[in-house]
């Protein structure tokens, strides 16, 4: 095939990816394109009146964010196949910035492996192939039971609970819990068939939307810190009106879910409680290492696990709450 060829066929699929999208996924994608240019905007007048080391951590941010944005929207064009190699390739680099920051033994290096290159691909691949009970139960029952016995087979007992404790929550955050977000996909829901990637792209909105504007009203009106040895940013102003904000942005996208606007308004305030607990936490555990990061992957927002800690927590209980209330 000659290079004409091939270019030929990449606009041809290319076309029949867009066509395939639905009209409702590109008006929220002109939503979130119109606020990344007000926010550049923004950062832009304010690199030139007010320049410093904040406002150019923004304008990393906000230049992060573009990035993002035109991945989710390349994945959610390219299909499932294509979202879920994005999610493998995110439990793989957030799995090596937790056990990068939780240093291990010799003795766990075949159970690390068995989490890095069979767990990951394992799991992803039942999504799918669309086989619930087993994506469900592998990783929090046979991969808990398997690795800790792995471990023990290389004779090394010296921190042994403590050491596979933090294989074994590694695994389950950074994997079978990021999971549940591309799983979104598995459920059918009457009346909603081939939409499903929307309610996921809702998730990620809703809660990347909270953790802003967490900050921005705790920036702006925060004065009763919440936990202050754990994240000295998160503030009782900044949760209540950044997540009341993002839940009523949740519950004005209703349109693009299978929810009534009220069903969206509560989802959304549960997707930014789990959020919130899962930055909370995982700050504790950074904390507790001594780390203000978990990595530098992302300019401006740090590594992976720093942009997915909400995402951990609000996944798996989102998934499960629509597949039991709606499917």
């Amino acid at each position: 095939m000659n290079l004409s060829a091939a270019t030929v066929q990449l606009d041809s699929f290319l076309q029949a990816a867009i066509a395939r999208a639905p009209m409702k996924f590109w008006w929220v994608i002109g939503g979130v394109i119109a606020l990344l240019l007000v926010a550049s905007g923004i950062g832009w007048l304010l690199g030139r009146r007010k320049p410093g080391a904040v406002v150019d951590n923004l304008n990393a941010r906000i230049r992060a964010w573009w990035v993002m944005a035109a991945v989710l929207v390349a994945c959610f064009l390219l299909g499932k196949v294509a979202t879920l190699v994005l999610y493998g390739l995110l439990s793989f680099f957030a799995l090596r910035e937790f056990v990068t920051l939780t240093p291990t033994r010799r003795g766990d290096h075949l159970a690390l492996c068995l989490c890095f290159y069979v767990a990951i691909p394992l799991q992803y691949w039942l999504i799918g192939t669309d086989w619930y009970g087993l994506f469900v139960m592998c990783i929090p029952v046979y991969g808990f039971l398997l690795l800790p016995a792995v471990s023990a087979l290389s004779g090394d007992t010296e921190q042994f609970l403590e050491r596979n404790t933090k294989i074994q929550w590694g695994l389950m955050l950074t994997v079978y819990c990021l999971s549940h977000a591309p799983a979104l996909m598995l459920l059918r829901i009457p009346g909603y068939e081939g939409q499903n990637l929307m309610l996921l792209f809702y998730l990620l909105l809703v809660v990347q939307l909270s953790d802003v504007l967490q900050y921005v009203f705790g920036k702006l009106f925060g004065k009763r810190l919440l936990a202050p040895l754990v994240s000295p940013s998160k503030t009782v102003e900044g949760l209540i009106g950044g997540g009341l904000s993002a839940a009523g942005i949740g519950a004005a996208l209703w349109w693009i879910t299978p929810f009534t606007p009220l069903q969206s308004a509560l989802l959304s305030l549960l997707i930014v409680l789990c959020g919130f607990l899962g930055g909370l936490a995982l700050s504790a555990v950074k904390r507790s290492l001594g780390a203000k990061d978990w990595g530098e992957m992302i300019e401006g927002h740090g590594g992976i696990l720093d942009r997915l800690d909400s995402v951990v927590f609000a996944a798996p209980v989102f998934f499960h709450v629509v597949r039991y209330g709606f499917q």
